[in-house]
């Protein structure tokens, strides 16, 4: 064999080996779908195991203060009040805990007895209500150890009137005081901010200066990194560079803001996700740009500093045409691409002459598991190189030389399952 031949035959061969850059990453990767999970096929107990084969770290689950209290409880402290009405949300949350599946729950929507007979948006007129329900469902779940307050209330829609001052002062101080009161442990999430603000709303930047300024009380600041140009913008580019809202492609600029306003507190992604067409003409993006969207994202966080989890939004379609079609399955319960792209994300770390380096993760089950890359040739999938093992956590790096024509996946020989095919060259 020719030296040319021999260097070309050394290129094909796989280096397969955790990544040392961050082999220890903590990052957790979750959904969120707080309709499937109360109304979706099937018994909770079948929905969460459903997760857990998808590779689910961790789920978000909201809960509507004004749904669970549509009357004024006598007193707004104990959870077993009859005004207080949890048969809603009881089953999800302690079948996730039946599941051993760790649950960030939101808080959300004012009882119109709080706020003046106002809609659920508007703020309490004080934060004592609001406090003491939070005592009481805090009480009622021991277990869960972490909390984020409201949903985007840099947004109209979400909380009247939209300003820092009332979300500190009235919703995530009285919060935050109560959960820690009852379990010195737990970890409450603010900020909870949209991308951008909407229509009378603040902006993300503007709303973590604002919450600096009005004293917030916070152990991690949990934003929502959606595309605001979906068709256009990348997990990594296609942002705003100079404006004030905060997408996954200015992810930097979210680092920036809470380390100058609250030093080395942590970062959660509470929800995010791209709409596929079909069935969302005019907003989604093809099936198998989501899935590569999924998995490099899943590589963003993975890198970033003080990231601890990235929320996906949602697990199925909403059947409705005006609804949200993120999900990794269709209205129909039909897979699609993305299903694959969580449980093993695979995504293109750097490109050089004649290699490419790939990243991933195994996601179902736990500890060390071994995969293999394989490549599509002649009608079939056939092993390329070695087996490698993954790091505790399942994420793995793997540098491929280059070849014409080359189509890869990774493959699961533990799950029987592989990962959305690569093409390479």
């Amino acid at each position: 064999m020719t030296r040319a031949a021999l260097l070309l035959a050394s290129l094909a061969l796989l280096v397969l080996a955790p990544s040392p850059a961050r082999a220890s990453s903590e990052v957790r990767y979750g959904v969120q779908d707080d309709a499937w999970l109360i109304y979706g096929p099937g018994s909770i107990d079948e929905r969460v195991a459903k997760l857990r084969r998808l590779g689910v770290d961790v789920v978000r689950f909201q809960i509507r203060w004004d749904q669970v209290a549509r009357r004024r409880p006598r007193n707004g402290r104990n959870h077993r009040d009859r005004a207080y009405d949890w048969r809603l949300v009881d089953p999800v949350v302690r079948g996730l805990r039946r599941a051993r599946t760790d649950t960030v729950i939101t808080l959300v929507g004012t009882p119109a007895w709080a706020n003046g007979g106002r809609r659920y948006n508007w703020a309490p007129s004080s934060g004592r209500s609001f406090g003491n329900f939070v005592a009481a469902i805090s009480r009622r779940y021991p277990w869960v150890d972490k909390w984020t307050i409201w949903n985007e209330p840099n947004q109209r829609d979400w909380l009247r009137p939209t300003t820092a001052r009332t979300y500190v002062e009235r919703l995530l101080n009285p919060a935050y005081a109560e959960l820690h009161r009852v379990r010195r442990r737990v970890r409450v999430a603010g900020g909870m901010s949209a991308p951008r603000a909407g229509s009378g709303g603040v902006s993300p930047v503007g709303w973590v200066r604002g919450l600096r300024a009005a004293g917030a009380r916070l152990d991690a600041y949990a934003h929502h990194p959606y595309p605001l140009r979906p068709r256009i913008e990348t997990p990594w580019r296609g942002g705003c560079r100079r404006c004030a809202t905060i997408t996954m492609a200015e992810l930097d600029r979210l680092l920036r803001e809470v380390r100058r306003s609250f030093g080395r507190t942590r970062i959660w992604l509470t929800e995010y996700g791209y709409q596929t067409n079909p069935p969302d003409r005019f907003l989604g993006v093809p099936p198998r740009m989501h899935a590569r969207y999924l998995a490099s994202a899943a590589r963003r966080a993975y890198l970033a500093p003080r990231v601890d989890m990235l929320i996906n939004f949602m697990v199925r379609d909403d059947p409705a045409p005006s609804g949200w079609q993120s999900g990794f399955f269709t209205a129909s319960g039909r897979a699609k691409l993305a299903y694959r792209a969580f449980r093993i994300p695979v995504t293109v770390a750097a490109r050089k002459k004649r290699t490419i380096r790939l990243w991933g993760q195994i996601r179902p089950r736990s500890g060390r598991r071994l995969y293999r890359l394989e490549r599509f040739e002649r009608g079939r999938w056939r092993r390329f190189g070695g087996v490698g093992r993954t790091d505790r956590r399942g994420f793995f790096r793997i540098t491929v030389g280059l070849r014409r024509k080359l189509v890869v996946r990774v493959w699961s020989p533990g799950d029987r399952a592989g990962s959305v095919a690569l093409r390479l060259g």
